[in-house]
C-alpha cells in the first residue's frame, strides 16, 4: 500500500513539475512575443489574433465613453485569464483609415542650419592646416550660427569667412543634439588667395521616394518609413522647410548580392503638391495641398500583423503603382530600431525579374495584409536583396499625428 502511494506521489510530482515547466515556458514565450505597448478600441481588444490563450486585464473605467480622442492606460497580459505575464501600456484610439500610396514623389528639403559633410585641409604658406578640425567640429555636426547670425545657406557662411580678414569667428553648432560653441581662425588658401576654414557644408537636398499613405480626414501624408540623411555624413537632415512635388520613375538598376539597386526618376513638375512638416527617424511627413482620391483601408494595429503572405504597392516604372507578392517572415514588436519592425521577402517573380528584389527608392512602399495597411518597406538586405526590413504603419501614423498636434518639426 505504501509502495503504491509513493508511486502515485512520484507520478503526481512529475506531472506537476511538467505542468509548471510548461506554464513557465508559455509565460516566457508570451512575455517575449507580445508588445509592451498596444493600441486597441472597443471593437478590437485582442493582444494577438493567433493567441487565444492571452487576454488583457485592465480597469474598465479606463475605456473612454466615446471613440473620440486617445486615452492611455496600464494593463496586464494574462495567460488563460488568470496567470499574469507582464504589464503593458495600452492606447485606446479609434481605428483610422488611409489611402495607400505606392506612388513616387519628389522631396525638397531646406535645412535649419548647415550640415557638415566633411572637413578638409587648406594649403597655406605655412603648410596644410585644418581650422575646423582643430576647433573640434566633426562630420555630421550642424552649424547653427556664425557670429550670432543664424545660418540658412552655404553662401552666408562663405561670405563671413572670406570677409573675416583672418580674425576668429564664433560658431554655434550642434553635435548629437547637444549645442556647443567654437572659435575658428580662418587661414588663407595659398592657391585661391582666400580665407577658408576647411568645411564642406550642405544647406539643402532633393530626391525621390515612395508615398506610404494619405489620411483623407486630415490631409496628412507619410512616406519613406525612415528619415532623409546627408549622403556624406549620414546625419539626419534638420528640416527648416520643404515641399513635395510630382515625380516619375524612368529606369531601374537591379539589385544584386552585395550591391543594392536603385530607382531613377525625375520631377515632373516644380509646382509643390504638399508641404513637409517633419523629417524624422520614422519617415517624412507633411500635408497635401490638393485632394487625393482612392479607396481607403484600415491601418492595422501591430498586434494584428501575422507572419505569412502580404503584398507591397510600389511603382517601378512611370507613375502607376502595382501590387507585388511578398512574405512577412518575422514580426518584432519590441525592436529597439523602430524602422526595422518586420523582415519581409519578395516572392513575386515579376518584381524579382525587374528589380532583383528591393531597391533604393522603394522605401515607403506600403505593405497590405488582410486588406489592411500594416507597414512600409524601409531597408534592403545588402547581401540578399530579396529580403528587407519594414516599419509598422501604426508607428508612422502615430508619428505624423503627433508632429502636427505638437506643431513642431521633428528632427529625431
Amino acid at each position: 500500500m505504501i509502495f503504491i502511494i509513493n508511486r502515485v506521489i512520484k507520478s503526481m510530482t512529475k506531472i506537476l513539475a511538467f505542468l509548471t515547466a510548461s506554464l513557465l515556458t508559455l509565460c516566457f514565450a508570451a512575455e517575449q512575443l507580445t508588445p509592451y505597448e498596444l493600441t486597441i478600441n472597443e471593437h478590437n481588444n485582442k493582444i494577438l489574433d493567433s493567441a487565444a490563450a492571452l487576454s488583457l486585464r485592465y480597469d474598465s473605467d479606463s475605456v473612454p465613453a466615446d471613440s473620440g480622442g486617445q486615452k492611455n492606460s496600464k494593463a496586464e497580459i494574462m495567460l488563460f485569464g488568470s496567470v499574469p505575464v507582464k504589464e503593458v501600456n495600452i492606447n485606446f484610439d479609434e481605428r483610422r483609415e488611409v489611402i495607400p500610396g505606392g506612388t513616387p514623389f519628389g522631396i525638397r528639403i531646406y535645412t535649419n542650419g548647415l550640415v557638415v559633410a566633411k572637413t578638409t585641409e587648406i594649403q597655406t604658406a605655412d603648410g596644410n592646416k585644418n581650422p575646423a578640425n582643430e576647433a573640434g567640429i566633426q562630420c555630421g555636426d550642424i552649424i547653427l550660427s556664425v557670429n550670432g547670425e543664424p545660418l540658412r545657406t552655404n553662401e552666408q557662411l562663405l561670405k563671413c569667412v572670406e570677409n573675416s580678414g583672418g580674425e576668429s569667428i564664433k560658431i554655434e553648432a550642434e553635435h548629437n543634439n547637444e549645442k556647443y560653441t567654437a572659435r575658428i581662425k580662418p587661414v588663407k588658401d595659398s592657391i585661391q588667395n582666400k580665407y577658408k576654414i576647411g568645411l564642406w557644408v550642405r544647406d539643402s537636398c532633393a530626391g525621390i521616394g515612395t508615398m506610404t499613405y494619405t489620411d483623407p480626414e486630415t490631409g496628412l501624408f507619410g512616406g519613406l518609413g525612415h528619415g532623409i540623411c546627408d549622403s556624406d555624413s549620414g546625419s539626419l537632415m534638420p528640416l527648416d522647410h520643404g515641399d513635395i512635388v510630382s515625380a516619375s520613375i524612368s529606369s531601374v538598376k537591379k539589385s544584386t548580392c552585395g550591391s543594392p539597386g536603385a530607382l531613377s526618376g525625375y520631377f515632373t513638375d516644380s509646382e509643390p503638391i504638399g508641404t513637409l512638416i517633419s523629417n524624422g527617424e520614422h519617415g517624412v511627413y507633411g500635408s497635401v495641398s490638393r485632394p487625393v482620391s482612392g479607396k481607403t483601408v484600415p491601418v492595422a494595429y501591430k498586434q494584428e500583423i501575422k507572419k505569412g503572405k502580404a503584398k507591397i504597392l510600389s511603382t517601378i516604372d512611370g507613375t502607376q503603382p502595382e501590387y507585388y507578392d511578398i512574405e512577412i517572415e518575422d514580426v518584432s514588436y519590441n525592436s529597439n530600431n523602430n524602422c526595422k519592425n518586420m523582415v519581409i521577402k519578395v516572392t513575386d517573380k515579376n518584381l524579382l525579374n525587374k528589380t532583383g528584389g528591393i531597391v533604393q527608392g522603394m522605401s515607403g512602399s506600403p505593405i497590405i495584409q488582410n486588406n489592411m495597411l500594416v507597414g512600409a518597406v524601409t531597408h534592403v538586405f545588402v547581401n540578399d536583396p530579396t529580403h528587407g526590413y519594414a516599419i509598422f504603419a501604426e508607428t508612422m501614423l502615430s508619428q505624423s499625428n503627433s508632429v502636427v498636434q505638437n506643431g513642431t518639426s521633428m528632427v529625431s
